[in-house]
């Protein structure tokens, strides 16, 4: 590990507990204290939503006004899920209400780029939506740095990941891909613990000059773009315990795998993907079948180059 990362680690690296509520709080409430906005990107996650809502109304918009809003961006769920978050009290925005003008792409990075356009905080939170047992400490962990320490830009959680009842054990596209990929290709980013974490608070005035991968590079993405942008010691990270979820099957990951990888390869490039596709195997009546899928090949741009962003900032 390069020195500069052990420096930063010692530095930049931190425990929920370590920034109590009231200190936030006396932040957020002073005479320029910045607006939080925290978004849920959702898609058929009616079992857990809910309870995310409630946790986060209760604990940080009602006990205490740390949260100015609570968006959950829907894109397309069939199940309950937007009926469950706003009984919850969440605001909830159908993906493809926002910025209609441009066709919506499936995928969360598409999800988050247009959350900026319906939210109003200066520092935005994103919260995946299929946690279990979650904890108000998730949002005001990464909050906090942002909120106590102005050069800090970007904050992304770290946690274990347990895998069934196995501990430690989650995360399998994080250690086979994405983790030797930022040690060999960004060596500054291997002192992040959860670098496809769905869990990190922006500054909103950083997000906006930062294109979005539409899918599942979208934390990759921004992490190594953020680096580029403002520097290693303006990221940061922040211990919020346990993170239990949904755990996708082998196939799922192999398709999260190619666009991780492709999402970098861009970076490294910004040349063109021959065939930006993946073929997997599927056991069939008659032996294996290959499925081909398509891998994400495109991008949103810096919000800030787009004109309705832009007019409603300015209103």
């Amino acid at each position: 590990m390069l020195e500069e990362v052990e420096r930063w680690l010692t530095r930049r690296s931190w425990s929920a507990a370590d920034r109590p509520l009231d200190r936030l709080l006396d932040a957020r409430n002073g005479a320029h204290g910045p607006g939080v906005s925290v978004v849920l990107p959702a898609l058929n996650e009616a079992e857990t939503v809910g309870d995310i809502v409630t946790t986060i109304r209760r604990e940080l918009m009602e006990k205490v006004r740390l949260v100015d809003e609570l968006v959950v961006i829907d894109s397309g769920s069939t199940d309950a899920t937007t009926e469950v978050a706003r009984r919850a009290g969440a605001r909830v925005v159908h993906r493809d209400a926002i910025l209609p003008r441009v066709p919506a792409a499936p995928g969360k990075g598409e999800v988050l780029w247009r959350s900026l356009l319906v939210t109003g905080g200066d520092i935005v939170c994103f919260i995946d939506a299929d946690l279990k047992d979650f904890s108000a400490d998730f949002v005001s962990g990464i909050v906090g740095p942002l909120l106590t320490d102005p050069d800090v830009q970007f904050v992304k959680a770290m946690y274990d990941r347990p895998l069934g009842n196995t501990a430690g054990q989650g995360g399998r596209v994080t250690e086979l891909v994405a983790r030797p990929l930022l040690n060999l290709h960004w060596p500054q980013l291997a002192g992040f613990v959860q670098p496809l974490g769905g869990e990190y608070a922006v500054r909103r005035s950083l997000l906006e000059r930062l294109p979005f991968p539409v899918g599942y590079g979208v934390e990759l993405g921004l992490l190594v773009d953020a680096l580029h942008t403002v520097g290693l010691d303006a990221l940061a990270q922040v211990d919020v315990g346990v993170r239990i979820h949904r755990h996708q099957d082998g196939q799922a990951l192999g398709r999260m795998a190619a666009a991780i990888y492709r999402t970098a390869q861009l970076r490294l490039s910004r040349g063109h993907l021959v065939r930006p596709s993946l073929t997997q195997f599927e056991r069939g009546e008659h032996g294996f079948v290959p499925r081909t899928y398509a891998v994400d090949t495109e991008e949103r741009p810096p919000m800030r180059e787009i004109e309705e962003y832009l007019s409603r900032r300015a209103a």
